[in-house]
């Protein structure tokens, strides 16, 4: 890809406004933070030990 000029950015966000709009693209940004922090959200849950398999059940049957 190399080094982008600052004619290239422009170009590209003038395409990306034509594309989808100037109302569209507060929503596209919304979606995608949206689906980067549900990503983070679930990196960090695979990266923790499960914590229900390391604390031993409680049961409630008397006998």
């Amino acid at each position: 890809m190399g080094n982008l000029g600052a004619t290239e950015i422009i170009l590209i966000i003038l395409v990306i406004v034509l594309l989808f709009g100037g109302r569209k693209i507060p929503e596209l940004m919304k979606g995608i933070g949206q689906g980067m922090k549900e990503f983070k959200k679930a990196s960090r849950v695979e990266d923790e030990p499960d914590k229900m398999s390391a604390e031993p059940k409680e049961d409630n049957k008397k006998e």
